[in-house]
């Protein structure tokens, strides 16, 4: 370090948002603005908590000295010295201390309160030295800012150029280093389900090559388990790989925002070079003009043009392009809207030219630290996932109980004759049963029917234009807690237009009356009537004449048109919004009289002007210019003749100033300063309360200077030339509220769903937009409701996050302040959907559990997200969290259903090994029930309608569990009854059953005694024990009672006599599918080989439906305990729906 440049140092123990990470070589600073002094620092950050450890400093000259007791010898601030992660942040500038060096004293440098430029210490991890960034260029004088990076006026020698690239490094932004596709393939094995059917799997694959086999079919047939397990595996390793490695990554999208080349004044150059874009260096002097991206942070030197527009967008989503100026901004903390001195990489010139000085490079533009942020933001788990995953844990665990104690019960049995007396091929068969139990009880089938109903959803989320781009999301949209909504586009239309106006009815002496007219329609859509006094008038009959001059300064005045997009069927503007909107007030207006019968939707959106532009011929345009907030264009008659007149419009502020004259019904009458003053006090009416509009004045100059006495080069005499201007009258335009967002804020009140506005406009337009939406009442005191970015920032963090709890509104913020306020959320449990479109919403869309871009958004936007509305719709918001819930409720329902079926298949196996009977069910049945027949109905409820009153209930928490105490009992009950009806139709074919072997209990469960007790098995063939028929009657049980208890999850709760069936045809569709498949692999003699049983016989079957059918009975007793005891519900429910 060196004296002047400023330092302080954190140690890794304490938690610092955001940081110094020196392997990605970034650092941000946080400037407290208090006096310091040497020799002891006590620096204790605003993110730490009162309780971390205070840490004392000691500067000495370029040391860091620790001062505490037994602290480490003095070191030197290098990357030798510091840990990997490390924050640097910046208190002051070092000052020498004159005093001490005339003395010739030595020691610690005196700190003061920074007097001149601040600045970064960052550091670069190939490099190991600080790097020097200037802070706040914006509020330093282009002077200032040049002589910081000791760049002349003909800009940076090679020999700095050399220095610099070596101390700061390339122009760009590191590429993501993505995982590889082992490493995406090992992390789909990463479960403790899958790793016991992966192990399931190896044992069954072991024991079937190594175990004797009587013939070639049963040598095929005992690998066709762990062959269907590893088919499984595979499967659902591949589309969780397809899944991530389709996933476009956001960070890698922000690269399409760097420029190729970059136009650089270099000394010794020759003029302008062209150098590629990330060979330039912060001192580097810059040119940019129309159609260029910004190659790096600029602060303007100088501008060329009258003005310089610059479309920033992306970064800061204004929706119109932004004036520059070279002016510096004095407030230290402005945002970056309010730094109209910066030019910011990525960002595009609309218009002009300039030049600039690089002030930042790489990670340290703004659009750099976006990028750190997003790397910064590690991908959290959707709800269910997690519950899900505690699920498969707890399964796991249990599974692995169950498995030993049903070998460990059976360690008597071991040397039974059924295994030849070998204790080894004993304990290898009952290892085999209790692998066919960790196969019973992992619901295989689950990942693929959640993947199909969240696919499922996201097809009826498309059509009610919410594409989804990442599935699991969709059911998080059910537990959608507080929405952060921009303003710009989605609760607005995002397409300005004039909704007030108003001429002078008459004016004398110093009164003025006005005439004032609405104007209906909220796009660009060139269709709109005119209303004075709530009475629909015609602008063509001439009862008011001053609209025909204020129809021609619209349409004249102006540089911009509408334009019919063919593909979306909708218009759009082709220019800046506000004249667009002019242009279609001239449209609405229609003052001449145009016929539009007929005419195809691209000519009705200029049809009116063209009847205009066919009057006057425009010869020239002075352009806007910050200084006379105006523009005007120089138009003669189209007849040619005498009679040229300039047609002006800007800020009222701007035009009011050089009025002399007002057009009363066609005449010029003298303008007072008592009748300017009250067009300002209208003006301010317009501005201000519940419409916010912004106000443009508009005006003509009847007898300009002749055309040829003009210097259009010089735009600081164009204010000259725009003199003795007569005042037309003053048109009020807005953003307006879109049509459904009222309801669909309404629904969200309805359904628990707080609401809040995040936008970076100003915060009287917010509120306005706010209290036209129903987001605030008409007389709401928005106090502590309502915060501009600042004035968040200036709260404590205590408040902040009480702020957090009440706030509605959010203005002028910064990317920065939308993360934040995620992280506040996420700490009170909400479960928070950020929207946005621009590469300054990617962060916070990236960390909160819902992402929403517009479909207008930029790309990085959306791959940040995990879902995009085509629309650009607020209440398309709404509908696809009603559609979420929905989903939720339906995968309980198939989540429920398949785990009674795993827990019943459990049960049956157990009770198998408990009771020493034959194996009922073998792992490649289990798996055909848990895959096939149980998958089909389980996809079907996925199709289930949604409740009626699922939108009046409050979100549910994320905290809440998959399955409630309640229905892990129904879970029991019903499992418990499936396994003990298979269990029970195998036993009845051997005992009970006319036409079976008849035998008696004694000797089912000591069947592998059969063949050395021969008194107790007189007159009894030892190989019934081995016959097919016993396991056709259990699956046969399994499949029907699965089948019946799949019309059972219709409702959670409700009688099948009120749910009915038939109210999901799919449901039945899938249960005859199932059925149809169960009686292939019954009566077709291949298929029966492999899952060894054999065709069933009428008698059996009507056994089969005597044990099935009371599943219906037990589920209907379950459901009405359920409905008056359990889940009590209010008498009266709320409907949207008819």
């Amino acid at each position: 370090m060196r004296n002047g440049e400023s330092l302080a140092w954190m140690p890794v123990g304490w938690h610092l948002v955001p940081g110094y990470d020196r392997d990605k070589g970034l650092s941000f600073s946080h400037l407290p603005r208090r006096r310091l002094s040497a020799p002891r620092l006590l620096l204790l950050p605003a993110s730490c908590s009162s309780s971390a450890p205070k840490r004392e400093l000691e500067v000495l000259g370029s040391s860091v000295q620790d001062t505490r007791k037994n602290a480490a010898p003095r070191q030197p601030l290098s990357s030798s010295s510091a840990s990997s992660r490390f924050p640097i942040f910046i208190k002051t500038a070092l000052i020498p201390d004159a005093n001490r060096e005339r003395k010739g004293e030595t020691g610690p440098t005196l700190l003061k309160e920074h007097a001149v430029t601040p600045i970064r210490v960052t550091q670069r991890a190939r490099l190991g030295r600080p790097v020097v960034v200037m802070e706040d260029a914006h509020s330093r004088s282009a002077e200032e800012v040049c002589k910081f990076f000791g760049t002349g006026p003909e800009g940076l020698s090679e020999d700095q150029v050399i220095t610099l690239r070596k101390k700061h490094g390339e122009n760009e932004l590191p590429a993501e280093e993505g995982k590889s596709i082992w490493e995406l393939i090992l992390e789909q094995f990463d479960d403790l389900l899958v790793k016991i059917l992966l192990l399931a799997a190896i044992i069954s694959f072991v024991l079937a090559l190594f175990e004797e086999h009587e013939d070639q079919t049963e040598a095929v047939t005992a690998f066709v388990e762990p062959f269907v397990i590893l088919l499984i595996l595979i499967a659902n390793a591949t589309v969780g790989v397809w899944q991530e490695r389709n996933a476009e990554s956001a960070i890698e999208a922000l690269k399409e925002y760097e420029p190729e080349m970059a136009k650089v004044v270099r000394s010794g150059g020759h003029g302008i070079q062209m150098v590629r874009a990330k060979e330039l260096v912060p001192g580097d002097l810059v040119e940019v003009s129309v159609g260029d991206k910004i190659p790096a942070d600029l602060r303007l030197v100088k501008i060329y043009s009258t003005t310089i527009r610059i479309d920033q967008s992306i970064l800061t989503g204004e929706s119109v392009s932004v004036i520059k100026h070279t002016d510096s901004v004095p407030d230290k903390r402005a945002v970056n809207q309010d730094k109209k001195n910066c030019l910011f990489s990525g960002t595009n010139v609309a218009s002009g030219k300039a030049r600039g000085i690089v002030f930042g490079t790489g990670l340290n533009t703004e659009i750099g630290k976006i990028r750190t942020e997003m790397a910064e933001t590690e991908t959290e788990k959707t709800p269910l996932q997690q519950k899900l995953d505690e699920f498969g844990e707890q399964l796991s665990k249990v599974i692995s109980i169950i498995c030993v104690a049903v070998w460990a019960i059976n360690i008597g049995h071991f040397n039974d004759p059924a295994h030849g007396g070998s204790w080894v091929k004993g304990a290898i068969y009952y290892f085999k049963i209790a692998v066919a139990l960790a196969v019973a009880a992992i619901p295989e089938g689950l990942p693929a029917v959640i993947t199909t109903c969240l696919a499922l959803g996201t097809r009826r989320m498309a059509k009610k234009n919410a594409i989804v781009r990442s599935l699991p999301s969709v059911e998080t949209l059910g537990c959608t807690s507080v929405i952060c909504s921009d303003k710009t586009g989605t609760l607005t239309t995002n397409q300005m237009s004039v909704s007030k106006m108003f001429i002078a009815e008459s004016a004398s002496g110093d009164n003025i009356v006005f005439n004032e007219f609405t104007i209906s329609g909220s796009t660009y859509e060139p269709v709109g009537k005119i209303f004075h006094n709530n009475r629909e008038i015609n602008p063509s009959a001439g009862e008011y004449e001053a609209l025909t001059e204020l129809a021609t300064i619209c349409s004249m005045c102006n540089d911009s048109a509408v334009d019919y997009n063919e593909t979306k069927k909708q218009y759009e503007k082709v220019g800046e919004a506000t004249e667009t909107a002019l242009v279609v007030l001239a449209e609405k207006l229609n003052v001449y009289g145009t016929p539009k019968s007929g005419l195809s939707p691209r000519e009705l959106g200029g049809v009116a002007n063209r009847v205009i532009q066919q009057k006057w011929t425009k010869e020239f345009t002075l352009e806007f210019s910050r200084d006379r907030k105006s523009m005007s264009s120089y138009c003669s008659p189209a007849s040619g003749g005498s009679g040229a007149k300039m047609f002006v419009k800007g800020a009222p502020e701007g035009v009011l100033g050089r009025c002399t004259h007002v057009r009363v019904n066609g005449q010029k009458i003298p303008l007072t300063s008592a009748m300017t003053q009250k067009i300002v006090d209208q003006c301010v009416q317009y501005g201000t309360g519940r419409d916010t509009l912004r106000c443009l004045a508009l005006g003509t100059i009847d007898t300009p200077i002749n055309k040829k006495d003009m210097n259009l080069e010089d735009s600081t005499l164009f204010a000259k030339y725009e003199r003795e201007i007569t005042f037309v009258g003053v048109v009020g335009m807005l953003d307006p509220p879109r049509t459904e967002v009222m309801a669909a804020i309404k629904d969200c009140n309805h359904a628990g769903i707080r609401v809040i506005m995040i936008t970076g406009d100003n915060k009287n337009t917010a509120e306005a937009i706010g209290r036209r939406i129903g987001l605030f009442t008409e007389d709401e005191d928005t106090t502590g409701k309502a915060y501009t970015g600042r004035e968040f920032d200036d709260l404590p963090p205590e408040q902040q996050s009480e702020a957090c709890r009440r706030a509605k509104l959010f203005a002028r913020v910064e990317p920065s302040h939308k993360s934040k306020i995620v992280d506040i959320l996420q700490s009170h449990g909400e479960i928070t959907a950020m929207t946005g479109d621009g590469v300054n919403d990617a962060p916070a869309l990236k960390k909160s559990e819902i992402g929403i871009a517009m479909g207008s958004g930029t790309a990085v936007a959306k791959s940040a997200s995990e879902m995009v509305l085509a629309d650009d719709n607020f209440a398309s918001i709404v509908s696809a969290v009603e559609e979420g819930r929905a989903i939720y409720n339906n995968m309980k329902q198939f989540i429920r259903y398949l785990i009674s079926s795993n827990v019943g298949e459990v049960v049956s196996i157990f009770m198998v090994a408990a009771l020493g009977i034959p194996e009922a069910l073998i792992p490649v049945q289990l798996l055909w029930v848990n895959l096939v027949t149980d998958g089909l109905p389980a996809t079907a409820l996925g199709f289930n309608p949604p409740d009626l009153d699922i939108m009046d209930r409050p979100p549910r928490s994320a905290n809440d569990g998959l399955i409630s105490g309640w229905l892990f009992f129904r879970y029991l009950a019903v499992g418990t009854y499936v396994g003990v009806a298979t269990v029970g139709a195998s036993m009845w074919w051997f005992l009970l059953y006319e036409e079976g072997p008849q035998i008696t209990y004694y000797q089912l469960t000591h069947w592998m005694r059969c063949e050395i007790e021969t008194e107790n098995f007189a007159d009894l063939d030892c190989a019934v024990f081995e016959d097919n028929h016993p396991n056709a009657m259990a699956l046969s049980v399994l499949v029907t009672i699965e089948m019946l208890n799949a019309i059972n999850s219709l409702s959670e709760n409700q009688s099948l006599l009120v749910m009915p069936p038939w109210k999901n045809i799919w449901l039945l569709a899938a249960i005859t599918l199932s059925m149809s498949l169960h009686f292939v692999i019954l009566y077709v003699d291949i298929m029966a080989t492999i899952f060894q049983i054999t065709p069933l016989g009428w008698a059996e079957w009507i056994a089969v439906l005597k044990i099935s059918l009371p599943v219906l009975l037990l589920d209907e007793i379950l459901k009405f305990i359920a409905r008056n005891y359990i889940d009590v519900e209010p008498v009266e429910k709320k409907s949207k729906r008819d």
